[in-house]
């Protein structure tokens, strides 16, 4: 039997995040440069995608590339954004065809221009999708989102539209780059690193984390559908009891 003969299909979670971890490790381990094992997780970014459409995962956001990355090598970088701009070129037809809308979290404004405009165009001509969104966090860290959020805040208040003591936590959420999107009920990290990375820090506060030894480029379909399914063992009690859980179920 599978694992995804395993998943309860009336019980999934509706957003799952991802950080894709590993690709260096891969690519050392076979004697390669570093850049081949992000070509190489390229190809898991297709298979995870697939998978949780294939389920029926509503929302999926994958963690790409992190404000702390641009202090990466320049020919990494640089080869980073040339693969991106390739994998934008060759997936926007399979996210049209899947019914598929994109969507990107982060600091856009440090990409180059080319990335950024074909990163637009993506997200233009992919609007319509609604059998899933695809979430990609491009350039992007949950300090600095918080931060920005912070200041948007703080400028309604300065300008008269918000007092300070209507400031709620839905307030907080509706600034957020994140603004509409549900929290994750699931945050799966590869590679067997066990850390948030500044990732989705606000949103994370009731998900249920997952770790896999399992690199980034060799995690496939499978590995999906085996933490889904380990996700609906769990028991999910947002500070209540399981006596109360039991209750209200």
């Amino acid at each position: 039997m599978t694992f995804r003969n395993q998943i309860d299909t009336n019980r999934l979670p509706r957003h799952v995040a991802v950080i894709m971890d590993g690709n260096g490790r891969w690519a050392r381990r076979r004697g390669q440069e570093r850049v081949f094992g992000h070509h190489q997780g390229a190809r898991a970014v297709r298979k995870v995608i697939e998978a949780a459409a294939e389920l029926g995962i509503e929302y999926l956001t994958l963690y790409a590339f992190s404000t702390e990355n641009w202090n990466r090598p320049d020919d990494e970088i640089s080869a980073l954004m040339d693969l991106m701009v390739d994998s934008l070129n060759n997936e926007t037809q399979t996210l049209l065809k899947n019914n598929i809308s994109a969507k990107v979290i982060g600091d856009i404004n440090r990409l180059s221009d080319n990335v950024r405009t074909k990163l637009l165009e993506t997200i233009e001509v992919t609007a319509g999708g609604t059998r899933m969104k695809l979430v990609v966090a491009l350039s992007y860290s949950s300090r600095w989102e918080i931060t920005t959020a912070c200041r948007r805040i703080a400028s309604a208040v300065h300008k008269g539209h918000l007092r300070a003591d209507q400031i709620t936590e839905e307030t907080v959420n509706a600034n957020l780059e994140t603004a509409g999107i549900p929290d994750p009920e699931l945050m799966i990290r590869t590679s067997g690193e066990k850390r948030i990375s500044n990732f989705l820090l606000w949103q994370l506060a009731y998900t249920e984390l997952y770790f896999t030894e399992r690199l980034w480029p060799d995690f496939g379909k499978e590995d999906f559908y085996k933490a889904v399914a380990n996700f609906q063992k769990r028991e999910r009690r947002y500070g209540k009891t399981s006596e109360q859980i039991a209750e209200n179920n």
